[in-house]
């Protein structure tokens, strides 16, 4: 009997474990030295849809749809009603050596307990601080690899190994070197958890593919 029930466990955790993956939304603001966006995740299950809000309209004017089982990504256009293929871009190039440390700072984030991570590259100028929690958004890390995007903040977060899994930053903020100047602050400012019904990460069926 008691190796019986140690076998349910055993099939039984992986289960578990997975049903407590993060599913909901995240918001956040991305502040640069011209102007302020809003962004919300849409996560559920293996698929994220990311929509970007217009500052002045306060609707949304494009979105990505990540499909994390088949690593494949699609834009879509709400304006236009169509939506198509996306192709990761090419890897980044870094001038000189990002190098990474993980400080004994702490602080909270939206309820969550944040370590502070510094990536910094004399050559390049620029010294970013990661907040980051550890979670179960275990769609982060996947999602950013597979976007492959050019910004810093995105390049210098993957120059950080050994992270573990449900890791996600709460803030990060980029500065020159030399002078301690602000130029971009990526801010997670509201955290759902209420599930996402399918509509919201389905592209409409009305929309049609564009085809370049």
């Amino acid at each position: 009997m008691y190796k019986t029930k140690l076998a349910l466990l055993a099939i039984a955790f992986p289960l578990i474990f997975k049903s407590q993956s993060f599913g909901g939304s995240v918001e956040f603001k991305y502040f640069t030295t011209k102007d302020t966006t809003t962004n919300v995740y849409y996560i559920k299950d293996k698929i994220v849809k990311l929509d970007q809000f217009g500052k002045r309209s306060g609707a949304v004017e494009g979105s990505f749809v990540f499909d994390l089982a088949t690593n494949t990504i699609k834009f879509v256009n709400p304006k236009r009603k169509v939506w198509g293929e996306h192709k990761s871009e090419t890897a980044p190039v870094i001038r000189g050596v990002c190098e990474v440390k993980k400080t004994s700072n702490s602080k909270t984030v939206q309820g969550a307990k944040c370590t502070e991570y510094i990536v910094k590259n004399v050559d390049e100028n620029t010294i970013i601080s990661y907040w980051i929690a550890t979670g179960k958004y275990e769609f982060f890390n996947p999602l950013v690899k597979l976007w492959n995007r050019k910004d810093k903040q995105s390049i210098y977060y993957n120059q950080i190994t050994g992270l573990p899994v449900g890791v996600m930053p709460m803030l990060s903020e980029e500065k020159q070197i030399t002078d301690g100047k602000l130029i971009t602050r990526l801010e997670v400012v509201k955290i759902s958890k209420t599930p996402v019904d399918e509509a919201s990460i389905t592209i409409p069926a009305d929309y049609k593919k564009f085809e370049q």
